[in-house]
């Protein structure tokens, strides 16, 4: 049976080979061919790709993703729809299900939302259920820095706190859009913001939310 992971992988590996290897994405600094290194180096360099979240690992991370960019697209794009190696954890489902669901459909949309002809993707209820749930798990960690309390509601009246504080906004929207809003992508989402003037210019500047 396909998963939401497998479906965003084939998608985004898709749309990088579409826009080509110089093609702009919302990453700020990278283009293409550097999100498609990314995405191939942490699934295949596992002991570099903590440099994400380890200072300790930074420089491996760069040393990595120097390595991978200098790879043909054509061969990026290869690694990133066949998917990890074979013994990675990346393969077992419930894994792959959990790391990468929110993963590639954050890049799927960095790699189409920077395109100026883009148009809204009609998602079904079931993935944006699924989204929601991952949402709730890791909103308090993504929205952690955030210079506001920062409250996230879809258009159905559930919530989640991502961040506690005052004054408070409340970031309204499907939970698609409340995703890329979270993860740092706030011009791209379409999504409602309320609360006090100042703190959500202060939102919208954020450079913190998301890892």
């Amino acid at each position: 049976m396909s998963t939401f992971a497998k479906r965003e992988r084939l998608l985004l590996a898709d749309l990088l080979e579409t826009a080509g290897p110089e093609a702009p994405t919302l990453c700020e600094g990278w283009q293409t061919r550097d999100l498609a290194a990314h995405v191939a180096v942490r699934e295949r360099r596992p002991d570099a790709a903590g440099g994400l979240l380890i200072k300790q690992l930074a420089s491996r991370l760069d040393k990595a993703m120097e390595e991978f960019t200098a790879k043909p697209y054509e061969e990026l794009i290869q690694l990133i729809r066949t998917g990890p190696p074979r013994f990675s954890p990346f393969n077992l489902k419930q894994i792959d299900e959990a790391s990468n669901t929110i993963e590639f459909y954050v890049h799927t949309e960095d790699v189409r939302r920077a395109q100026p002809d883009w148009t809204p993707r009609e998602l079904d209820p079931v993935f944006q259920d699924a989204l929601w749930t991952r949402l709730e798990r890791t909103a308090r960690l993504m929205g952690r820095s955030a210079p506001t309390g920062l409250v996230l509601r879809r258009p159905d009246g559930q919530t989640a706190v991502a961040h506690r504080g005052a004054p408070v906004v409340t970031v309204t929207g499907e939970p698609s859009e409340l995703l890329l809003f979270l993860y740092g992508r706030q011009e791209a989402a379409g999504v409602e913001l309320d609360g006090d003037k100042d703190a959500i210019a202060k939102l919208h500047e954020a450079k913190e939310l998301g890892i």
